[in-house]
């Protein structure tokens, strides 16, 4: 909320007691554009802030508190770029782009208490719930209280109607996402997301029953 504007702010120093920290003021960095990065991140602060939920909220574009005095980017890669540039800058930006551009990044306390990593395991742990009483699948997994969960993941949605005006084209769709799930797993890890659990795909699989032809059939079956 702008309350803390250098980095060696008490409030910072009590949190790492162990750095030496710099008498610098901090400049943030955030997405000048719409983004479901940005929502996913103010999803996050309004839970652990009710300050941010009350003040700012969540969207894809917010007014944040320190807008004056920041820099905004356009994309995660305008995000990183500004960051690498700027000194004593901090920013928020796909873990990808962090990982490729050989960011500094934080740790967080996530939910449970346990201070966590950004890691492949740490997102797995944040996507570990009952996707079955989730309506839709639809569930932002921000502030996961699973164990070990980073708290800012997030979950990829693809939508298709129920009843398509192009069957076939569907099917097509679909088909590939039969075989992204049961053969894309390593490729999804080389790009550094995280496949959801077997568990988990085969509720996914199971709802595509429900995509239908104007035959009343289902418009693809998936592969067993």
């Amino acid at each position: 909320m702008g309350k803390i504007s250098n980095w060696n702010d008490p409030a910072i120093k009590a949190m790492n007691p162990d750095l030496t920290l710099p008498d610098a003021p901090i400049t943030t960095v955030f997405r000048s554009d719409g983004s479901g990065t940005t929502f996913n991140f103010t999803d996050y602060l309004a839970k652990v802030s009710p300050d941010w939920k009350d003040t700012v909220g969540v969207d894809k574009t917010v007014k944040w508190p320190t807008s004056a005095t920041g820099a905004g980017g356009k994309g995660n890669e305008g995000v990183s770029s500004y960051v690498n540039r700027m000194k004593n800058s901090i920013g928020y930006v796909e873990y990808a782009y962090a990982k490729q551009n050989k960011m500094s990044h934080t740790a967080l306390k996530n939910a449970a208490g346990n201070i966590v990593q950004p890691s492949a395991e740490t997102f797995a742990a944040a996507g570990d719930i009952d996707w079955s009483q989730q309506e839709g699948f639809y569930k932002v997994i921000t502030n996961s209280e699973t164990d070990q969960a980073w708290p800012i993941a997030a979950a990829t949605f693809i939508l298709v109607h129920k009843q398509p005006e192009n069957p076939q084209q569907v099917a097509g769709v679909l088909n590939f996402f039969d075989w992204a799930y049961t053969q894309g797993d390593d490729s999804a890890m080389e790009l550094d997301y995280v496949p959801f659990s077997d568990t988990a795909v085969a509720l996914f699989k199971e709802k595509w029953n429900e995509v239908k032809g104007s035959d009343g059939q289902p418009v693809y079956k998936p592969a067993q």
